[in-house]
């Protein structure tokens, strides 16, 4: 089994900055895509940035200039650095990883518990 355990969510004014980690552990021979998805209560999860084992990253529109996303290949950990952070990007949010547990096995879709981001004044 694989466990993706996050932590970094909390409450911050707006304009303020908060950091998500995201640490994935189990069986993993390896990870392909690993990222961050987020979900306001009645709206569907939608991406908010991933990245390849490439380095290759992909954003939300809505975060491009202000979330980076980082990884750490060798320690199976991604995190998420959210800067100018405005009260639109109030949601849980969830750690996702790609994951192959053991080299004969299809890679299949892991994710986190979620951890609440609340932007407020």
């Amino acid at each position: 089994q694989v466990q993706l355990v996050e932590s970094g969510g909390g409450l911050v004014q707006p304009g303020g900055s908060l950091r998500l980690s995201c640490a994935a552990s189990g069986s993993i021979f390896n990870i392909y895509l690993m990222g961050w998805y987020r979900q306001d209560p009645g709206k569907q999860r939608e991406l908010v940035a991933s990245m390849f084992s490439s380095g290759l990253a992909n954003y939300a529109d809505s975060v491009k200039g202000r979330f980076t996303i980082s990884r750490d290949v060798a320690k199976n950990t991604v995190d998420l650095q959210m800067n100018s952070l405005k009260p639109e990007d109030t949601a849980v949010y969830y750690c996702y990883a790609n994951v192959k547990p053991r080299v004969e096995m299809r890679y299949k879709d892991y994710w986190g518990q979620g951890t609440q981001v609340t932007v407020s004044s």
